[in-house]
């Protein structure tokens, strides 16, 4: 808890949530903590890796911690803008049309395999990723609050997947591999789940209705004038360098401050520091970037690059 002008700013909440999520989710407190920088942010995450290393219950955990709504749709190629949106349904008997709402009205909504969907379907998200509200046959409806997507895909598989287009790209905060889990903690997941799944006892720490004032009140985490311009010189340097035909947009810089916001005050900070977008540049940026063609055959990669950009930009002194 810290005092920020006459508001004091309560967000050990979200330390809480996370030790209750760990107790599901073994030794990945790293990405726990990515995912809640996410939700105070009122961001989505994109979470990248193979199957089996516990994508989907990390979104089930989190939702059960804080008492929200949960709902999963598995995209396939047959999945219609429809079947995640809603739509209308005529009821003979009373002459009128009902809303049959679809699974994108919830708190977390967990995209599972999300490239498996066809384009046309992917980009039924983007309207409720951006504006928080979802348009039916012409009538627009405001989605709960927090609304948070997870979207996962395999890195792994090609063949029946349909890339996400950078507009739906540039729509997730963060980017995040969970990996593989440490020997002991791998024993550590044998012995907790040997007789019971641990998410059936999982309590919930809150409402819906805290998480949305940490999201307001995130927005009091200053912000320096020379954390801005770092931030600005960062995302800059993508959009300058030679071996990228796209770099990442105004929407990656604010997407970088409200992560720094987000994720100072979960460490317990009313600033963010230098190293809060350090940390942070990798799973905000990145999926952002776009390679020319012939780096991409040379062998590179976003992440190579970003790391080289944000080694050559100047860090703001703490005097500044």
């Amino acid at each position: 808890m810290f005092l920020e002008g006459e508001m004091i700013l309560d967000f050990t909440l979200c330390r809480r949530i996370i030790d209750n999520v760990s107790r599901v989710i073994v030794g990945k407190s790293d990405v726990l903590e990515l995912v809640l920088v996410a939700l105070v942010a009122d961001g989505h995450v994109l979470l990248e890796d193979v199957p089996g290393v516990g994508k989907t219950l990390i979104a089930k955990a989190l939702a059960r911690s804080f008492g929200g709504l949960f709902k999963r749709v598995q995209f396939t190629p047959d999945l219609l803008p429809g079947d995640i949106t809603g739509f209308n349904i005529y009821n003979q008997k009373s002459g009128r049309f009902h809303l049959k709402e679809g699974p994108v009205i919830t708190n977390i909504l967990l995209a599972d395999e999300i490239n498996r969907a066809i384009p046309r379907t992917q980009s039924s998200l983007l309207e409720s990723m951006e504006e928080r509200q979802v348009t039916i046959d012409g009538t627009t409806y405001q989605l709960p609050k927090p609304f948070l997507v997870m979207a996962t895909q395999n890195p792994i598989e090609l063949e029946g997947t349909f890339p996400l287009p950078e507009a739906q790209l540039d729509r997730f905060l963060l980017k995040i591999h969970v990996g593989y889990p440490q020997k002991d903690e791998e024993i550590l997941i044998l012995d907790r789940f040997q007789q019971e799944d641990p998410l059936c006892d999982l309590k919930p720490l809150a409402d819906p209705g805290q998480l949305v004032c940490m999201q307001q009140d995130r927005k009091l985490i200053r912000v320096s004038r020379p954390i801005k311009r770092y931030i600005a010189e960062i995302v800059g340097a993508t959009r300058n360098s030679d071996a990228l035909r796209f770099g990442a947009s105004p929407r990656g810089s604010l997407g970088l401050m409200r992560a720094g916001q987000a994720l100072a005050a979960i460490r317990g900070r009313a600033y963010v520091l230098p190293d809060d977008i350090k940390y942070l540049a990798h799973p905000v940026l990145t999926h952002r970037l776009i390679l020319k063609e012939e780096e991409r055959l040379r062998g590179g990669s976003p992440e190579n690059l970003l790391e080289e950009i944000v080694k050559q930009v100047p860090v703001p002194a703490p005097t500044e």
